[in-house]
């Protein structure tokens, strides 16, 4: 299927959000979609499966103009979107998730499992999905689920398939299977238009590269001639270097130590398993893992967010073990959370606010219970020109910048912080490369001012660029702690899959 799209526009109040977007997709090749956080690629999708209607420009399938009044027209046309969170019920089978909504019935009302169980094993067989109508959900992998995806899309007969950041949550081999999931798709001719910001991988996949910058196109590349380099100068429209610059770690004192933490849900289940971890002053110990194997559980026992079970926790020599979230902050623990927004800052909040959100009952800030609005105000305007947050005006409210520039707020204030440990959590999720090569050059600055810093990503590829050791968390546990320039990707994707457990 040939998709074309034609001057396509979009706009929202004070938001040019597409201006006059054309490119072209062709049967049985992949293009890869890229730009920076905000460049127009998420709206310009759901105008291709019919959530927004554009204000002009046209969408051309096989030569002939579509008009998408509603997602179920965009399907019908053969439109298919594999999102980045999976649209899936946990307690539902594969089949009955993938036949959702054109369920297969007996006596007009009663699913025919059978049947669902038969179109799902029919699809899989043919594009070489292998998953099992009868498995729940909930005990699948997130590679395994996102097949699930793949076959309903495929199941309502899509032929051109939209993957929006398809990795994101995927081992390296993961990665690897769903590289060859999509050259299946390919060789049976369907059009497959990949949205990341991971630029290895889009030279990997695409058979072409278009670039969106502030809602426009403005070059196309060759994956077989770009460099990452070159795609990342285009995206934002100056010269980017993607390596990290650091010297070897001299790792001083004990800083944070964890001892046989454990903690559990209402249940009693486990979500961490007897964890012991040691970061050192002037190092980076970075957690890999995928997403929900009790990474935001051990950042949230080190801030104090909730109790444990066992195990004690120590800063320095202090006992942290049972302190609340302010008094750890107040002992020397900085903490960029994982969700800037409902834990990093408050939207309709100044800038100016934001960045003395966890310090503004002291002084300067507070005399009594009267903010010091000159203080606030110096401060703010001193940090946002030193972290280059944009725009500089620190009376607009946090909730209008951009994702770069509202990680650049929250890094901030809690790098301007005189502490002994800084605890950063998914520290790049979701910006562009211009403000990831900026706040990794922060990380590795506070490290080499003698900064203990633990780093949590489940990118790989920034957890290798940052860390000097790598510890993998899977199920809850600590289950390798591997020095960083002794080991590989592959390797560290095998823990985090538990296959090395």
């Amino acid at each position: 299927m040939e998709l074309e799209l034609r001057g396509i526009t979009k706009a929202f109040p004070g938001v040019l959000a597409n201006d006059n977007v054309s490119l072209t997709a062709h049967s049985g090749q992949v293009l890869a979609l890229i730009g920076e956080n905000g460049a127009g690629k998420s709206t310009l999708m759901n105008i291709l499966s019919g959530i927004y209607r554009p204000d002009s420009g046209e969408i051309i399938i096989d030569g002939v103009d579509q008009k998408f009044h509603d997602p179920g027209a965009a399907i019908k046309a053969g439109i298919g979107m594999v999102h980045q969170h999976f649209m899936l019920v946990d307690v539902f089978t594969v089949a009955e998730n993938v036949v959702l909504g054109i369920e297969p019935t007996i006596a007009g009302s009663i699913l025919n499992t059978k049947e669902a169980d038969k179109e799902v094993r029919e699809i899989s067989e043919k594009y070489g999905l292998a998953v099992d109508p009868k498995a729940k959900i909930e005990n699948l992998p997130v590679g395994i689920q996102q097949r699930v995806e793949i076959i309903k899309v495929l199941l309502r007969g899509a032929k051109v398939l939209v993957f929006d950041e398809p990795t994101a949550v995927l081992t390296p081999q993961e990665v690897i299977e769903f590289f060859g999931i999509v050259a299946e798709l390919k060789s049976r001719g369907a059009t497959i238009i990949f949205i990341t910001h991971k630029l290895k991988e889009a030279i990997a996949i695409a058979d072409h590269i278009t670039v969106l910058r502030a809602g426009k196109v403005v070059g196309h590349a060759d994956p077989k001639t770009a460099t990452q380099e070159e795609l990342a100068s285009m995206m934002v429209g100056r010269d980017i270097d993607l390596t990290v610059k650091k010297t070897p770690a001299k790792p001083g004192e004990s800083v944070l130590t964890m001892e046989s933490v454990t903690m559990t849900d209402d249940l009693g289940r486990d979500l961490l398993d007897n964890i012991n971890l040691e970061v050192r002053a002037g190092e980076i110990v970075g957690i890999a893992g995928i997403q929900g194997n009790g990474q935001t559980e051990l950042v949230e026992a080190i801030t104090g967010l909730l109790p444990l079970a066992k195990g004690t926790i120590k800063l320095k020599n202090l006992d942290i073990t049972s302190s609340n979230p302010r008094q750890i902050h107040k002992d020397g623990v900085a903490h960029i959370p994982e969700d800037r927004n409902h834990m990093g800052m408050i939207g309709s909040f100044t800038i100016a606010e934001n960045l003395v959100l966890d310090s503004y009952y002291a002084k300067p800030y507070s005399k009594g219970i009267q903010m010091q609005r000159a203080a606030i105000d110096e401060t703010a305007r001193e940090l946002v020109a030193a972290y280059d947050v944009r725009p500089p005006h620190i009376e607009n409210n946090g909730g209008a910048l951009s994702g770069g520039n509202a990680q650049k707020m929250i890094v901030a204030r809690e790098f301007s912080r005189d502490v002994p440990l800084v605890v950063c959590a998914q520290p790049t999720r979701g910006i562009d490369v211009g403000s990831i090569e900026y706040i990794h050059e922060q990380i590795v600055k506070k490290r080499d001012e003698g900064i203990a810093i633990l780093v949590v990503s489940t990118e790989l590829d920034e957890i290798f660029a940052l860390s000097d050791r790598i510890l993998v968390m899977f199920d809850g546990k600590i289950v390798a702690s591997l020095i960083a320039s002794e080991t590989n990707p592959t390797e560290v994707g095998l823990y985090m899959a538990g296959q090395n457990a």
